[in-house]
Order: C-alpha cells, then structure tokens, then sequence
C-alpha cells in the first residue's frame, strides 16, 4: 500500500496540469482526509493511510482535476491563521485580502472602534480584525442568508464575541444614525464579460460575489456614494479593487468627499486597495454623478 510520501508525490504530478502548486494541494487535501494538519504529513511521511482515507484523497483528486476548488473539497479556508469554513455560498478568502487588514490595522483608531465589514461572506474579514482587536465591536453585513448562516458559525467556532453578521442589502438595514470608525469590504469588482469569470475557482464562486456591472465598479461606486453617512467625522473607509481600478476608486472617493485618499498595492506590485478619510465635520458626503 501507498505511504503518505508516495500519495502525494503521484497525486502532485497529476494535479500539475491543472494547479499552480500541485503538490501544496495534493498535501492539504491528503491532510484532510487523514484529519490531520500538512505539518503532520512531514513529520510521518511514510505512514500507510487505510483503504477509506487512500479512497477519500483518489476522490478528492478527481474532483480538483474536474476544476473543482479545494476550498470547496475540504471545506475549509486558512485565513489571516484562522481556520474558516467555506461553502460555494461564500467567496473563497484570497491571500491577499490580508493586506486589506494589515492596511486596517496600522490605522489609528479608538480602542473601542466600531468597525462594518460590508459584504462579509465567510465573515474572514471580520473576523480576522475581531481576532487581531479583541477591543473592537465589529459588525458584518450580507445579503445572502446562506454566507451568513457561515460567517456565524466561524464566529462561533473561533469563539470571537467581538463581531455580530447581520443580513442587508450593502447599508441598507442599518439604522439611519449608525456610525462607524471605520468600513472596510472586499466588493465585487469583476467586469460582466472579465474572460476570468471562465476559469479557475471563479467558475464555482457566486457570481454576485464578484460580477459588479459591465466595468465591475457599480458596487465601489454605491459604496463611495453612500459611507459617509455611516461614518464618524474622520471615520475611514478602506475598499478592496482590481489591479486596474485604483484611479477610478481613488477618484470616487475624492469626488464624494473623502481626503487623505490612498491606493496600496499588494507584494506583487498589483494595484489592491484605496481608502479615505470621511470630512472631520461630518455631514453627508458630497454628491455628483459615479465616476
């Protein structure tokens, strides 16, 4: 029978064709159907695993090679080092959103800040600053019953009684005198025909977790529209992009009055992130017609 070793050394050159690190998946999925964490598989490369489990992993490569998320086969995510259950309801956490939280943490906010998480999903991002800021009183917002049926029961399972999800439609349930320290969210913000929505992952992923509108900017634009209202005076608002959308955003932002406006980029050197600053007066944001 098949050692750990000589599984995943034929389940990575099977998975070459269809995966960029084919034998990092072919670890977390053999890890997955042993119940065990990848650290345990170096430490115990040459154990036999049973009839079931070697049945489970041949399966779990299968269905990888059909195109199918590992996410989805483990139904799990690691995330900022938490563990997150996935579902095809949710939008699978990428690596780099972390720098969406990196970016929020090294914000100077109240110890007690108020923070919204727009379009939560799974809840990762919510969750990762309500585990990092144990202080902080986070609220995550969805629309879709089923993510957040997933973001409370991360919640649960991390034992994070920081943060509440609650179903609306972007602000739309929230009390008009709401306000927040800071809105953070990762939006759709796919193009309609984006050749990408074809491939990979995204092929499993919602569609109204990424398609926003033919240049994929109609959900930043209503964002930008309308956070000022739910922001304290000086409140920030930090929004995930495409590598091609970082003048637009930044132009949004400025245009319904946000200052100190900025665009950060990932460690590839790809446009990632633009935020601002909402009128230290208060007041609505300005208006004018989307950029």
């Amino acid at each position: 029978m098949s050692s750990v070793r000589g599984l995943l050394e034929h389940a990575a050159r099977r998975l070459t064709p269809a995966a960029d690190e084919p034998l990092l998946e072919a670890q977390v999925l053999l890890a997955h159907c042993l119940g065990r964490d990848r650290s345990w598989l170096y430490a115990w490369p040459e154990h036999i695993p049973n009839a079931t489990q070697i049945a489970c992993f041949a399966h779990l490569v299968d269905e990888r090679l059909r195109g199918r998320p590992v996410a989805h086969l483990t139904g799990e995510r690691e995330f900022w080092s938490l563990r997150l259950l996935i579902s095809p309801d949710t939008l699978i956490p990428r690596p780099e959103t972390e720098h969406l939280i990196e970016t929020a943490l090294a914000l100077e906010l109240p110890d007690d800040a108020r923070v919204l998480d727009l379009g939560t999903g799974s809840g990762a991002i919510a969750l990762a600053l309500a585990s990092a800021r144990r202080t902080w009183r986070l609220t995550g917002l969805d629309r879709s019953a089923a993510a957040l049926a997933v973001a409370r029961e991360n919640a649960r399972r991390l034992a994070l009684h920081n943060v509440d999800f609650l179903a609306s439609d972007w602000f739309e349930a929230l009390p008009e005198q709401s306000r927040f320290d800071l809105i953070v969210a990762n939006p759709p913000y796919v193009a309609l025909d984006d050749p990408h929505l074809t491939r990979g992952d995204l092929r499993f992923e919602p569609r109204a977790a990424l398609v926003s509108g033919p240049d994929g900017l109609d959900a930043i634009r209503h964002i930008a529209a309308n956070a000022a209202t739910h922001l304290v005076p000086g409140g920030w608002l930090w929004l995930e992009h495409g590598s091609d959308q970082g003048g637009r955003v930044g132009a949004m932002l400025r245009q319904h009055g946000f200052d100190q406006v900025e665009l950060r980029h990932d460690l590839a050197g790809r446009e990632r992130a633009s935020g601002g600053r909402s009128p230290r007066r208060g007041g609505q944001a300005q208006s004018g017609n989307p950029t």
